[in-house]
């Protein structure tokens, strides 16, 4: 796997989040080589191969006239990336992207939900059910449960409104002293059923890549969600290794 602390993969990852955060916008033609490499503080060799690695993520797209934001990148946002961003930018969604949420409600859990939340019997959650989308492409449907009491604190939790809904996780943190110390994504792949393939666009059955999401603190969950995204869309992943002692 490459090196994330090459040079390379830096000057990669900082292009990718302008990208993801709006930044970049769609379409939008980057600096020549030379340029961007003299703003990136590298050589052009070691910016060239930061453009191949986005390129092959589908983030950029190249061409004689040059090298352009992909109009319509084929690599979704992960869960990661949209955590870290609300946590930089105050919004979970990027430049363009829309939110529509259709349900935010204090309910009595299902058993699953209980048990994560560890609630006792007869105990509510907060259940928020909204979309993402970008132009006339749908990138995403979800499913986010939050402690009751944290409705108290953060009363938009409880709002469908356009304007409270993308700053969520930040207000939780901010309103309830909370920090998020570790999360945890799980993804697969299936079918949609009749409710994902209309928020999506699809047709029943379709493909789509399903995952739950979990952060938390030494307190306990702060947010499970529950996403799924249309067949078009792939989700990637950077990590490194901490040193693992070698066994005898």
């Amino acid at each position: 796997m490459p090196d994330t602390e090459h040079p390379y993969m830096q000057v990669a990852e900082r292009l990718r989040r302008r990208i993801l955060d709006g930044a970049l916008e769609e379409g939008e033609k980057l600096p020549a080589q030379r340029e961007l490499a003299r703003t990136e503080g590298v050589s052009v060799a070691t910016l060239g191969k930061a453009l191949d690695q986005l390129q092959v993520e589908g983030y950029i797209t190249t061409s004689r006239k040059g090298t352009f934001v992909a109009n319509a990148p084929s690599v979704a946002p992960s869960g990661y990336d949209r955590i870290t961003r609300v946590l930089r930018t105050g919004s979970v969604l990027a430049e363009g992207e829309t939110m529509i949420a259709t349900a935010a409600e204090l309910i009595r859990p299902p058993q699953y939900i209980a048990e994560l939340f560890d609630l006792d019997e007869g105990d509510q959650v907060v259940r928020r059910e909204w979309h993402t989308g970008k132009g006339q492409q749908r990138t995403g449907l979800y499913v986010t449960w939050y402690p009751a009491h944290f409705a108290a604190a953060v009363p938009e939790l409880l709002s469908t409104s356009r304007k409270s809904s993308p700053g969520l996780l930040l207000k939780i943190q901010q309103a309830t002293g909370r920090r998020i110390t570790a999360g945890r994504d799980d993804i697969h792949g299936r079918d949609a059923d009749a409710r994902e393939a209309n928020y999506l666009g699809l047709r029943i059955g379709s493909p789509i890549l399903a995952g739950v999401h979990r952060l938390w603190d030494d307190q306990g969950v702060i947010e499970y969600g529950e996403w799924c995204l249309p067949y078009r869309l792939a989700v990637g992943y950077e990590y490194s290794f901490e040193a693992v002692p070698e066994t005898t």
